[in-house]
């Protein structure tokens, strides 16, 4: 997983004792154990050579706020949080086969499966704690009818355009005409799936991963790639959707 919610007072509350140094790998040994979604490596050694920290601090941030384990270091607040993504994410999945009419994406190696990491992904309590103090958030989301459909947050949109998708031209420059288009294509998607605000913005997370995945849509197989305008012209959104730009993986 790549996105976590982060917590600044909680996490500064939970990391005050600690040096600039151990922060700072504190910090960089919590995006291994998200991105990895796998306890920290026994090796102390290796870790540090990866995160490009000392040994020796990253052998007593782990000691102070992880639990050793036979098979590697455990965070119980990271594994809270990777269990609840993956849940949601599984919700999602069966979700957006029901909503797209089961149409899934042809990965490289040749077997049909439904889109990478479908929405929702749940909006979790992130409070960074040590394993001596361990507090479970609640992070039902409520995915259900909204009493109206929520307006478009364009900017927010954007944002997750720009950091899921670096590698497609960055958009800057927010005018009327991509107003339109985003808010267009938000209408469709909060409509037809009766989503609340935060499940819209999950479906939007979902959709730029989605892009992330096609080489075609990204550069990699021609000397040409999407941008936001492409993604949500009204005729390419759906075939987007659909992994008809997918195709050329298979």
């Amino acid at each position: 997983m790549h996105y976590f919610q982060f917590n600044i007072g909680d996490y500064r509350a939970a990391t005050a004792h600690l040096s600039n140094e151990e922060d700072l790998a504190y910090r960089r040994l919590l995006d291994m154990y998200y991105d990895t979604e796998q306890k920290i490596p026994l090796d102390t050694q290796w870790v540090a050579r990866r995160l490009r920290v000392g040994t020796q601090v990253v052998e007593a941030v782990l000691v102070d706020m992880f639990e050793k384990q036979e098979d590697g270091w455990f965070h119980a607040r990271c594994e809270e949080v990777i269990k609840q993504y993956k849940e949601f994410a599984e919700a999602g999945k069966r979700g957006a086969a029901k909503r797209w009419g089961n149409k899934g994406v042809t990965p490289p190696n040749g077997e049909a499966s439904s889109p990478p990491n479908p929405p929702p992904i749940a909006t979790i309590n992130q409070e960074l704690i040590t394993t001596n103090d361990i507090k479970v958030a609640n992070a039902t989301p409520d995915l259900g009818k909204p009493k109206s459909v929520p307006s478009a947050p364009i900017q927010e949109i954007v944002e997750l355009y720009n950091t899921i998708l670096p590698e497609l031209p960055q958009t800057i420059v927010v005018n009327e005409s991509r107003k339109r288009a985003i808010s267009a294509r938000w209408r469709e998607v909060v409509t037809a799936d009766k989503l609340d605000r935060q499940g819209g913005l999950d479906f939007f997370r979902w959709f730029f991963e989605m892009v992330k995945t096609s080489k075609f849509l990204t550069g990699k197989s021609k000397d040409w790639k999407a941008d936001m305008d492409f993604l949500f012209n009204p005729s390419k959104f759906p075939r987007i959707i659909e992994g008809t730009y997918h195709k050329e993986q298979k």
